[in-house]
């Protein structure tokens, strides 16, 4: 055989490179082969930035600051799994990083992560795709595009998944996810609660925990508890409660627990299981804080089953929740003063908060924690609602001025609250002494102006329920409340017009304050309201009549008519008719006005004159105008009889009786009637009492310089005294009241009242009586177009059915005053009619008739007669 001969080894082609081994010891230098083309450099120098990511965030940024994160994202579709499986671990590293995550975000990098959970890859690109996803799902911008670009639908799918990393990493992103409800909402329709409850069999906690949390964040809406108790999620969670190992996730389950009572199904079933029971032992008997809030937060939600309720009474959850409002932590507090809220419809619990618990909530109003302020003030408006002994309870535990502070909080809920315990006290009216003492009217300024309506109702009902004495009134109009309480009346919600309604009811109980709310346009508005039928409500209707029969001159202007139970009091004044919709000015401003050739304005007023104001020392002895230079009384009273011949006593101006009179008790009594004996009496009187006016007058006038003296007296304004209608009343007092036949005492008034007026005037006469003449001299005389009442003794229809009007109140007679056309005006009385006087059985019906003032004064018309429409419109 031959010698085998040696092949020798062929040279490599001189195109090829000759392999080369580096090592580099520069980050820079591995980032630089991030853009090499061969896939096992790029795969060692993703395995290097891996572990040089691992070490720590400074070295993330390097990574940042080199530029390594674009040739990254390239890397993460490489066709090489090895490449691609490095790259996307690095991202899983790298994306915990906030600048990492950001320029990631710029890069819409998140589509191409969410590839990576696709079923066909390794469970390491799972692991740390999914981990990137859950670090960049922090926040909200990353969320959005996780959600938008599907990637909650493998994620749920990878929650199955083997391997525990990839479980804990999607379980983690899908509960950031879900603090969005679009992802809740999308998140039942891909049926993720079965997937998320087979989590809490995990062996590892913080799986279940997470899963817990996740359960917490989606129970809040209702499908998701319901998939919850359809997939056996309740039994699950009461497991978890029951088995003391598993006492780290306790506080979650609880939370879970306490939002799935809300599906009544779900309480049902809770209930039947003892998980109630269960619920009462954690918050009886646990240490840890939030485990103590969580299961007030159940109690206060199952709580609002009666049949609940009644469990919890019976196994006195009361002494445990006043318990916990003394815990240290605010959310306990918070927590178990919402459950005493909720239990407080049984009334057992209510009565036992009376002694216990009313005042730890008083001391919680005064935390400085505000939900904690509101939650109190949430207990003690139920707590007070309907029962006042524990309104009672409040007001003396000193809760009165921690509510008025808490009614300048920044939480509408607070406010709201706190306004709600106030109206249950200012219902008795002890109670409601001492809350108008802490300066409550000024306190409720702000929730009246307040933009929520639920404020602002709440704000209203307590002006409604504290407003019922005139100084609380007053309070409030000097405080500026009454301008946004009338604003109330215009809103759009019906609560809040019902309640504003009520409470300018409740303001316009006296004139001033009726005055004051239909000058800031209340009337109009309650009138434009009431003209609505979705707008009106039962409280706008009575607060536009309170307004009205509370402001009888702007009533007899507008409507033209007063009833027998609008009575006439000091101040009433008669301008005329006026059309709906004009305003009428206030006295004051009318007294200020010079005469005009408009209508005398008709005043009545007994007061007494000496609370009028001094007279001008400038002008002595001048009758001027009303608030510019007033006039004395006695020159007003010397004026009026130099005009006409006076016949009735002349008393010193006032209700008390001269002392004349206390030596002749009997005289003046039957005024009307016995003209001579009135005449008589009335000038003996009439002299002495002309020397008793000047020494008064003198008086006054020495006065006068120390009186105006002071300022607050020079600011203060009264009406115009009017001493002869004062007279009147006496009289009329003295004589007619003590009749007792009620149609005996109106004939006798018409005709005292026509008496003073010009006496009879027969019908073909009416034109020669120049009552006009007379009106202006008089208003001259005053330079002022108001004239007192009294002071008119030349007076037609109208003058004489005002006047008769105004003494038939004084004394307690019941007519109506009726303003007709042209000048005309009369009274109605109702009286039975004398064909059914002595009739046995039921009363009879009484009848309507007219006061003749006029041409037969004191003489009845039918209402509907002939008669009644001559004297009414002929």
């Amino acid at each position: 055989m031959g010698k085998k001969v040696k092949k020798e080894a062929e040279p490599p082609p001189k195109d090829v490179f000759d392999p080369l081994t580096v090592e580099s010891k520069k980050v820079a230098t591995v980032v630089l082969m991030l853009n090499s083309p061969e896939e096992e450099i790029l795969a060692k120098a993703c395995e290097a930035i891996y572990r040089f990511a691992l070490k720590g965030e400074e070295n993330k940024a390097t990574l940042l600051e080199l530029g390594a994160v674009e040739p990254l994202t390239k890397l993460l579709t490489h066709e090489d799994k090895i490449v691609r499986r490095n790259a996307t671990m690095i991202f899983g590293i790298l994306a915990s990083n906030n600048d990492v995550k950001k320029l990631l975000r710029e890069l819409d990098v998140v589509n191409s992560v969410i590839d990576r959970l696709a079923p066909e890859e390794e469970v390491v690109i799972h692991e740390f795709a999914s981990l990137c996803l859950a670090n960049m799902s922090v926040e909200y911008t990353s969320k959005v595009q996780i959600f938008e670009q599907g990637g909650l639908e493998p994620l749920i799918r990878l929650l199955s998944s083997p391997d525990p990393d990839v479980k804990k990493n999607s379980i983690e992103c899908i509960y950031n996810l879900v603090q969005d409800f679009q992802c809740r909402a999308t998140l039942q329709e891909l049926n993720a609660i079965p997937p998320i409850l087979d989590l809490l069999k995990s062996e590892y906690p913080i799986i279940q925990l997470l899963a817990l949390k996740t359960l917490g964040v989606i129970t809040n809406d209702k499908e998701s508890r319901v998939m919850l108790r359809e997939n056996q999620g309740v039994d699950q969670l009461i497991k978890i409660l029951e088995t003391k190992e598993l006492n780290d996730l306790h506080i979650e389950a609880l939370s879970v627990v306490a939002n799935c009572i809300e599906d009544m199904d779900t309480m049902v079933m809770i209930q039947q299981t003892g998980g109630l029971k269960k619920l009462l032992s954690f918050a009886e008997n646990s240490t840890i804080p939030e485990i103590q809030k969580n299961a007030a937060r159940a109690i206060a939600k199952a709580a609002y089953d009666p049949e609940n309720r009644k469990l919890f009474h019976e196994l006195e959850v009361e002494k445990c929740l006043v318990s916990l409002l003394g815990s240290e932590n605010d959310g306990t507090k918070i927590a178990a003063s919402q459950a005493i809220s909720a239990m407080c419809e049984n009334s057992g619990s209510k009565e036992f908060f009376n002694n216990q618990g009313i005042p730890q909530l008083i001391q919680l109003l005064k935390s400085d924690n505000e939900e904690v302020r509101e939650s109190a003030a949430l207990a003690l408006a139920n707590l007070t609602t309907c029962n006042p002994a524990n309104a009672k309870a409040a007001a003396e535990g000193d809760g009165i001025d921690a509510l008025i502070n808490i009614l300048s909080s920044k939480r509408d809920g607070a406010i709201a609250n706190a306004a709600t315990v106030l109206t249950n006290m200012a219902m008795q009216e002890p109670l409601r002494l001492g809350i108008q003492s802490h300066d409550v009217m000024h306190a409720l300024l702000g929730p009246l102006n307040s933009a929520n309506t639920i404020v602002q109702s709440k704000a209203a009902l307590t002006v409604a329920a504290a407003a019922c004495d005139v100084e609380a009134r007053t309070e409030l109009r000097n405080a500026g409340g009454l301008e946004p309480l009338v604003e109330l009346l215009c809103s759009k919600n019906e609560e809040v017009r019902r309640n504003a309604s009520w409470a300018v009811m409740v303001c316009a109980g006296d004139e001033p304050m009726a005055v004051e709310l239909c000058r800031l346009g209340a009337l109009d508005i309650l009138e434009d309201i009431n003209v609505s039928v979705s707008r009106k409500n039962k409280f706008s209707e009575a607060a536009y009549n309170k307004l009205l029969n509370n402001y009888l001159s702007l009533k007899y202007s507008q409507t033209g008519y007063l009833s027998s139970s609008n009575i006439i009091s000091d101040g009433f004044y008669d301008y005329g008719r006026i059309n709906p919709g004009t305003k009428l000015l206030p006295l004051k401003d009318l007294c200020l006005q010079e005469p005009s050739d408009q209508r005398a304005i008709l005043l009545i007023n007994s007061r007494s004159s000496d609370v009028s104001p001094p007279p001008s020392t400038e002008d002595k002895s001048s009758d001027v105008g009303y608030g510019r230079s007033i006039s004395s009384s006695s020159s007003l009273r010397r004026a009026s009889k130099e005009k006409t011949k006076e016949n009735s006593f002349h008393f010193s101006a006032g209700f008390g009786s001269p002392t004349e009179e206390k030596s002749e008790p009997t005289s003046g009594r039957n005024t009307a009637v016995s003209k001579s004996t009135t005449k008589e009496k009335g000038s003996r009187k009439g002299r002495g009492k002309k020397e008793e006016e000047k020494v008064k007058e003198e008086e006054e006038v020495a006065a006068a310089p120390k009186l105006t003296g002071e300022g607050s007296l020079e600011k203060e304004w009264f009406p115009p005294s009017d001493p002869d209608f004062c007279v009147y009343v006496y009289e009329v007092t003295k004589s007619i009241l003590p009749i007792t036949n009620i149609k005996e005492q109106i004939e006798v008034l018409a005709k005292y009242v026509a008496e003073k007026m010009g006496g009879k005037i027969p019908k073909e006469k009416l034109q020669d009586f120049s009552w006009e003449l007379h009106i202006s001299e008089l208003k001259f005389q005053l330079k002022s177009n108001v004239v007192p009442i009294g002071l008119i003794k030349k007076g037609i229809f109208y003058h004489r059915a005002l006047l008769f009007k105004a003494l038939a109140d004084k004394i307690g007679v019941g007519c109506s005053l009726v303003r007709g056309e042209y000048g005309r005006a009369w009274n109605e009385v109702k009286l039975m009619s004398e064909s059914r006087k002595g009739v046995m059985g039921a009363l009879p019906p009484l009848e309507v008739y007219i006061v003749d003032l006029m041409f037969h004064p004191g003489s009845l018309i039918k209402l509907r007669s002939r008669e009644a429409d001559h004297y009414r419109f002929l």
